[in-house]
């Protein structure tokens, strides 16, 4: 009998104790700004403000706390665009677990320095996730344990306590924003929310550059894209061709996909830092720049999730300075 593709409220309930001692509910803030701009009460989820930076960390620590004796012993190894790195990086430190980080040359240089200031071994190779995989799959031949950025069910479970605690912190939520890589946070999200609340609306955000679930719902089937700089970029990478989870529950789950281009995703770091006053990173500030887009219709309360703000702060500073900034151009 073949495993249940679907991660259930169960497992989320269940990772929830498993993690309770290491993470932080994270808090929420409403937004005068969006509220006044879109006429529905807005509400900001700081999960940027988490252990690590960002909502990595859930998934990882219920990971790593997951782990049998024999693969504590042997390590584990994951790929990563920086913030799974890091997250991995820090729960396993914490659990007195080897860790290795296999990256790809796109990842930014603030974000491999953080992983390797977390105490993980760190790989560089390749142009894409699926290049930096070939390591990992080397290191997993060696007997060391792959702990996978999203398409795993402890993962999803582990993202999916955001779920719950967004439902608790704003019980009357309509519609929630949550941005869209591999899928592993908004499944474990939209499963948590869903199973909740009839009703709720799930929107995930990516950019145009690169945004492998969006092509692969389109398609059908999961499919490669090619990986492009931007200043989303931990929104960057594949969602694997044999995506065992978390395509098919964001195909379920998830009831709008909006894209969105470079300038709009700069527009929503500005704004969260001249406007919310939080530092947030590119793939973290999506959800507030598809709603300055208007790319988004609300028609009730609404919970945007800030999902991480591991930006280089030079990067930054360009951004909320006014400056146009193109990192394709930069990266060439």
């Amino acid at each position: 009998m073949s495993e249940d593709p679907f991660v259930s409220v169960d497992e989320i309930v269940a990772a929830r104790r498993t993690i309770a001692g290491a993470i932080r509910h994270t808090p929420v803030e409403p937004s005068a700004s969006l509220s006044g701009r879109t006429g529905v009460p807005v509400t900001l989820k700081l999960e940027h403000h988490q252990h690590s930076g960002s909502f990595k960390f859930r998934g990882a620590t219920n990971a790593v706390l997951s782990l049998t004796p024999a693969e504590r012993a042997a390590g584990v190894v994951g790929v990563s665009t920086g913030n799974h790195g890091r997250g991995l990086a820090r729960a396993a430190a914490a659990a007195g677990v080897r860790c290795v980080i296999a990256m790809s040359e796109l990842v930014p240089a603030n974000k491999v320095a953080a992983i390797r200031g977390e105490g993980a071994d760190v790989l560089i190779g390749g142009r894409s996730q699926d290049e930096a995989q070939q390591a990992v799959d080397r290191l997993v031949a060696e007997g060391m344990t792959m702990i996978p950025p999203f398409d795993d069910r402890r993962v999803i479970a582990g993202q999916g306590t955001l779920g719950l605690e967004m439902l608790e912190d704003m019980p009357a939520v309509d519609t929630v924003v949550v941005p869209l890589s591999g899928g592993g946070l908004i499944s474990g999200v939209a499963a948590a929310l869903k199973a909740r609340k009839s009703g709720i609306r799930v929107v995930g955000v990516s950019m145009e550059r690169g945004a492998a679930m969006h092509a692969s719902l389109a398609a059908g089937r999961p499919v490669e894209v090619r990986e492009l700089p931007t200043l989303a970029d931990s929104l960057g990478g594949g969602i694997g061709l044999g995506n065992r989870h978390t395509f098919v529950m964001v195909r379920a789950l998830v009831d709008d996909v909006v894209l969105l281009t470079e300038a709009e995703i700069a527009l929503g770091i500005h704004h969260c830092y001249w406007q919310e006053r939080q530092i947030v990173e590119g793939s973290g500030a999506v959800g507030v720049a598809a709603l300055l887009a208007g790319k988004i219709a609300l028609e009730g309360p609404t919970m945007l999730l800030l999902s991480g703000g591991n930006i280089d702060m030079a990067l930054h500073h360009r951004v909320v300075s006014g400056e146009t900034v193109d990192v394709a151009d930069e990266a060439a």
